[in-house]
């Protein structure tokens, strides 16, 4: 009789868990669904609001002049650099970082570890560090977009703790073998550590493909604006800017098809990352719930 209840009570705890997921999912969805429906979709069934998560009157008309505009291809390439690049620069910065921090042997890690949350918790303001990167030299440079937000204090702590899980001994057979903290670190941890580097690298690159409040701030060059930026003038100017009205420029009838092109073209190379990486992020988001 116990048992029946308890697979009873089973099998209504997953009903629950999958309807619950399948409700998180429609909504996640929804939205991607109809943007990629409206920017297919003609001017006609657009305006009259017609348009759900099927597209109406199909027009690749929209697709065709984002893809055509110059300013498109080179913030495209801006925004694939700024992500290639600053994600290798962080999950180096946050490896070399987090490894000292996850060696009990390390003198003051302690003192070290809270002054990471801290500055998890604390910033000193746009202004404090809009005066550092200009007296750096970086503004207006590449360097302002990569290197001021290098280091996430959240995601160091991330990899702190996965290296924390490797056991001891396998740094003290390294060390017996000859093999110095360097050696120890990328020839026996790293590769150790593959799904929390996978899941900070993802954290890292989703940050700089979605960034665009930095290169406001520290970027006058147009030609090195992300595609962030050029999406920004399109879809919350409302087309008010000489970028924009140049993209939408005769094309009045097209012009909300654009704004949702343009949201599409920016955001599907992120979204195609993830099934690559997916088996690596599930077990590193686990880190720290199951000890062997």
């Amino acid at each position: 009789m116990k048992t029946i209840k308890e697979k009873k009570s089973r099998i209504l705890f997953q009903c629950i868990n999958y309807t619950i997921l399948i409700v998180c999912m429609i909504v996640a969805l929804y939205p991607v669904l109809y943007v990629l429906a409206a920017s297919l979709s003609s001017y006609a069934f657009l305006a009259q609001g017609k348009v759900g998560i099927i597209p109406m009157g199909f027009n690749l008309e929209a697709y065709k002049r984002v893809l055509a505009y110059p300013m498109i291809g080179r913030s495209y390439m801006n925004t694939i650099f700024y992500t290639a690049s600053g994600t290798l620069i962080s999950l180096l910065m946050s490896i070399l970082g987090a490894y000292p921090l996850s060696r009990r042997y390390f003198p003051g890690k302690n003192f070290l570890t809270k002054l990471v949350v801290i500055a998890m918790l604390f910033s000193a303001g746009m202004i404090p560090t809009f005066l550092v990167v200009r007296e750096l030299g970086m503004y207006n440079t590449v360097w302002a977009i990569l290197l001021p937000t290098a280091v996430s204090s959240f995601n160091l702590i991330i990899l702190k703790t996965f290296f924390e899980q490797i056991p001891y001994e396998m740094e003290e057979s390294a060390a017996l073998d000859g093999c110095n903290h360097l050696q120890t670190l990328f020839i026996i941890i790293l590769p150790l550590a593959i799904p929390g580097l996978v899941t900070v690298g993802l954290f890292y690159a989703v940050y700089q493909w979605n960034s665009y409040f930095p290169a406001m701030i520290y970027l006058r060059d147009r030609e090195l604006v992300p595609i962030q930026i050029v999406l920004r003038d399109i879809v919350i100017q409302n087309q008010t800017t000489d970028l924009a009205v140049d993209l939408v420029n005769g094309a009045d009838q097209v012009s909300e098809s654009i704004k949702y092109a343009t949201i599409m073209v920016a955001t599907i190379p992120i979204m195609l990352v993830y099934p690559f990486v997916q088996k690596y992020f599930i077990k590193g988001v686990m880190i720290g719930s199951v000890k062997g």
